[in-house]
């Protein structure tokens, strides 16, 4: 018997990662862009239970944006955040929600962050997100 041809191909598929929010409560600002970059840089999305801080979001997209054009093939990150909708409650359900979030801070929020390769687009809307794949 001859030896078999063997050729390996790369499928391209989409990883979800998805990253309960203790997994980087205790770290520093430098240290959650970080641990979420490696993993948009292996052409993940990460579904990150909560959401970072308004100046981490900010920092996160900064360091995008050096990135690209430095990082062959990196074309820069699509984040989204869902979150409940706190008008349509009573002024007592909003007391117990700003009690709970100064207790536990943001998990009761959803952060998608993808890779632009990957991640077409996000649209929001106050009862949906839609994520286009490319």
């Amino acid at each position: 018997m001859g030896k078999k041809n063997k050729k390996t191909r790369k499928l391209d598929g989409l990883t979800l990662q998805f990253m309960p929010y203790s997994e980087i409560a205790k770290l520093d600002t430098i240290e959650r862009i970080k641990k979420l970059l490696k993993i948009v840089l292996d052409n993940k999305v990460v579904i990150l239970q909560g959401r970072l801080k308004p100046e981490e979001e900010t920092r996160l997209i900064e360091d995008t944006m050096i990135m690209i054009g430095n990082i062959k093939g990196f074309k820069g990150v699509e984040l989204a955040v869902i979150s409940q909708d706190t008008e349509e409650r009573t002024f007592l359900q909003k007391m117990k929600f700003g009690l709970a979030k100064a207790l536990v801070g943001q998990q009761d929020s959803l952060t998608i962050i993808g890779p632009a390769t990957i991640v077409k687009e996000m649209k929001k809307d106050p009862k949906k997100l839609e994520v286009m794949m490319r």
